[in-house]
């Protein structure tokens, strides 16, 4: 037994030195991506931005004016609620009435359209958008002036079906906002790149979807989405069936993270770990790779505590901590404190570990399962 536990420490050891090359490939692709250009786009054709709204978090009223501050010349913005007692209603008019012309609408609609809530809104809301192009982006972003340049410019190749943006994590106030913040910035925003890198152009983030509606018509619409999870995902999946490429607008967006506890960021990461495994288990499984430190560990404790192991788990630490200060830079984020960094190591291993061992999800307060095409089996809607 002692022969078999040494070599899975040893197998441990290799995929931990992979694990610390993935990081600096990582941190090249990172500031690559940063450093590229902006281009602006040839024509600037009407767009019309969904903004599907369910409850008032926090910032709503900052994230929903920075989309109406955009440096572009036909913007019609839709904004849509199931309830007419929602308070996200409150935050838009906080940030000034919306008008009742063409560039401002409101759509309460309490239809409803399968399980996915966020897309039943959508449903609701699409026939009152009157754009060229539309851009769907989810409450809690947050944009820059250049944002629509940003993600109308790859439209002009009509190669390009669909846009969308990675996301940098800007935390709310509180240690489960910061961890939360940390798992998007040091985990999924470089792995996504790294992704493009190797070859997989299938990413679709709902931080942004942009497409043309005459793409959106060609796919068979929102529709066939209303019982998946993952939306954005399946979206892209449908754009590339019909031969058209997804790409990257030129900067992330920023999303505002609020965990409130450590129960709403677990079962929030499990949810996103879940829906990963069930769409495509054999790459979420692979990821395991861009965890260093927690393989490194493993294979200490396998090892014996032998001086080998012990050396690679350092190593690992030292590389860990490198990309992450690097990341950090490149991204202008404040520096993390070593026992954040260490938390959000031992969670994220934590959080890999428990999605890869079931398919039950809690979202927006009712439990679900998610089936192994993503779509979701509600498991009886009871609060928790």
């Amino acid at each position: 037994m002692s022969a078999v536990l040494t070599l899975a420490a040893w197998g441990l050891a290799g995929a931990s030195l992979a694990g610390m090359g993935y990081q600096t490939v990582a941190v090249r692709h990172l500031r690559r991506f940063l450093g590229g250009p902006r281009p602006r786009p040839s024509a600037r054709p009407a767009v019309s931005l969904l903004k599907p709204l369910c409850g008032n978090e926090p910032h709503l009223a900052g994230n929903l004016r920075s989309f109406r501050d955009q440096d572009y010349p036909a913007v019609q913005i839709v904004y849509g609620v199931a309830d007419a007692d929602d308070p996200a209603l409150s935050a838009i008019a906080r940030d000034g009435d919306a008008s009742s012309d063409d560039r401002e609408t409101i759509v309460v609609d309490p239809t409803g359209h399968g399980c996915n809530l966020k897309v039943g809104n959508l449903l609701n809301m699409l026939p009152r958008a009157h754009g060229e192009v539309l851009v769907i982006a989810d409450s809690d972003v947050r944009v820059e002036p250049r944002y629509l340049d940003d993600v109308v410019a790859p439209l002009a190749d009509p190669s390009v079906g669909l846009v969308t943006c990675l996301y940098v994590g800007r935390p709310n106030d509180g240690l489960w906002s910061r961890i939360g913040a940390m798992g998007i910035n040091h985990g999924f925003l470089p792995s996504a790149l790294v992704a493009r890198a190797v070859g997989r152009h299938d990413g679709c983030f709902g931080a942004t979807m942009a497409l043309r509606r005459e793409t959106l018509d060609s796919v068979g619409g929102l529709a066939p989405l209303q019982d998946i999870l993952a939306d954005d995902w399946a979206l892209g999946a449908a754009v590339r069936r019909g031969g058209l490429r997804i790409t990257l607008a030129a900067r992330p967006v920023d999303i505002i993270v609020h965990e409130p506890d450590f129960g709403s960021l677990f079962a929030h990461e499990i949810r996103w770990g879940r829906t990963i495994a069930a769409v495509d288990r054999t790459s979420y499984m692979a990821s395991v790779i861009t965890q260093p430190v927690a393989l490194a560990a493993l294979a200490v404790l396998l090892g014996a505590m032998a001086w080998p192991f012990a050396g690679v788990l350092l190593a690992a630490c030292a590389v860990r901590l490198w990309a992450i200060r690097a990341e950090e830079r490149a991204l202008v984020l404040p520096r993390a404190g070593l026992p954040a960094v260490a938390l959000r190591e031992l969670l994220s291993f934590v959080v890999f570990i428990v999605a890869c061992c079931g398919r039950t999800v809690i979202w927006r307060g009712r439990r679900f399962t998610i089936r192994r095409d993503g779509t979701l089996e509600s498991k009886e809607g009871i609060p928790t």
